[in-house]
């Protein structure tokens, strides 16, 4: 278990469930209950823990309920794949000064995600 896991409340779970599987090879790790219908789904992504909690009046916020970064082998490979799994593309892969590429992009339920890959010698 990570020592900080982000939680995503969301009236979507099943679409962000196959969103994150299907991007990220996010795996199944933990359920609740463990029987019928789900309200949490533990996924770990790399050395990450991320939550999906079922809400269905989870509804739309102003302000993003959740950010998420997420380090990728190749930003501009994982952006090709964003929007076949119901996600959308909200800017084009950029070098940053920092020595990061990045991309920003949304989930099936709107939420931002960043996705970053770091520059080889910066």
């Amino acid at each position: 278990m990570s020592t900080i896991q982000p939680v995503i409340v969301t009236a979507k779970q099943d679409a962000l469930l196959g969103f994150y599987t299907g991007l990220f090879g996010a795996e199944k790790i933990f359920r609740v209950p463990a029987e019928g219908p789900v309200f949490y789904i533990g996924l770990r992504i790399g050395d990450t823990d991320l939550g999906l909690v079922a809400e269905t009046d989870a509804g739309t916020r102003e302000a993003p309920r959740i950010l998420l970064s997420i380090d990728v082998d190749d930003v501009d490979e994982t952006l090709g794949r964003v929007e076949a799994l119901g996600g959308s593309v909200s800017g084009g892969a950029n070098d940053m000064p920092w020595g990061q590429r990045v991309a920003h992009i949304k989930d099936p339920d709107g939420n931002p995600v960043n996705l970053t890959q770091s520059i080889p010698g910066r």
